[in-house]
């Protein structure tokens, strides 16, 4: 009954946004870099941080005993990238609240307490350079609502099978939100999109999941829960060097990109492919025990070969 009143309310929220970013004309404008070709309302995203509240609201002691570091952290990256979203702000106030943020989730994670301190700009870099690959994959219909979908629903099923690190309820929230933001989002036509707000916050709410179940096991495996995504973005970003393009302009190189620019492929289908194959990378490092170099090794191997093919075959077939 629980969840059936929040997800209740999430619907109902998202839909008061609607009428707000209509009335404001909170829009997202095709450009260059974009997929797609109309004009669609902006910043449907809100619904994340929206959850968290609710989650509050719903277990206020536990609130504000345990996550009041994350709920900052949270709400200072959501406001300021919904800032960004109606009007693009500088990268100094941008990456300054994005380092008060990492420091609040780490804090909440208890990192500074188990990690060395030289440990600590290693998961600076780490932290901001993952937000901002949600950010950079956030770019087709279905994207940032399918993938966290299935690495949210990996570390629900973790928590209750696996190693409780969480209250559970903490990972169903977001869970929720997700497939309230789906219902608007995974569509030809979508009603809405993520925005920064969107991609940085739920960005933000997985990866302080993953680091808390890091500290609490020791296991760094669970890195690779978002390994498609860190995949993808490292070797664009290798490519575009190797090109010697500014790796800081905005682009269309990733390989989800050209699939939907140049291969005219549905956004659904790009979109469901990509949380499928984390999905698998997901089962298999629940169900199997390697070293964590076993782990990558058999990882990236054959989804990176797999990955270089799919490209080199499209740069050759449209002399990109």
């Amino acid at each position: 009954m629980q969840y059936c009143l929040v997800t209740l309310i999430l619907f109902i929220s998202i839909l008061i946004y609607f009428r707000i970013a209509d009335h404001f004309n909170i829009i997202d404008k095709p450009n260059h870099r974009s997929a797609h070709t109309q004009i669609t309302l902006r910043g449907g995203g809100i619904i994340f941080p929206i959850a968290f509240i609710i989650f509050c609201l719903f277990n206020i002691n536990e609130a504000l005993q345990n996550y009041w570091s994350f709920g900052l952290g949270l709400l200072a990256i959501c406001t300021v990238s919904f800032i960004d979203d109606i009007k693009t702000l500088s990268n100094k106030v941008r990456l300054s609240v994005h380092l008060i943020s990492v420091i609040l989730l780490l804090y909440f994670t208890g990192a500074f307490a188990l990690m060395p301190f030289w440990i600590w700009p290693i998961l600076f870099i780490l932290i901001i350079g993952t937000l901002n690959a949600y950010n950079f994959m956030d770019g087709i219909n279905g994207m940032t609502g399918t993938y966290s979908l299935v690495t949210l629903s990996s570390l629900a099923y973790i928590n209750r099978e696996v190693i409780q690190f969480t209250d559970n309820n903490f990972i169903y929230y977001p869970i929720l939100a997700c497939l309230v933001f789906l219902f608007f989002n995974f569509r030809k036509k979508a009603k809405c999109f993520a925005g920064d707000v969107g991609s940085m916050g739920i960005g933000f709410w997985v990866i302080g999941l993953i680091t808390l179940l890091i500290m609490r096991t020791g296991e760094y495996k669970y890195i690779l829960l978002l390994s498609i995504y860190g995949m993808e973005v490292v070797l664009t970003i290798i490519e575009r060097i190797l090109l010697k393009e500014n790796i800081f302009e905005a682009h269309r190189r990733h390989l989800y990109q050209l699939f939907a620019n140049e291969k005219k492929i549905s956004h659904l289908i790009i979109s469901s492919v990509y949380a499928i194959l984390q999905l698998v990378i997901n089962v298999f490092l629940i169900n199997f025990q390697f070293p964590i170099w076993g782990d990558i090794l058999i990882v990236f191997i054959p989804v990176g070969t797999l990955y270089i093919g799919l490209k080199l075959n499209l740069k050759k077939e449209y002399n990109l």
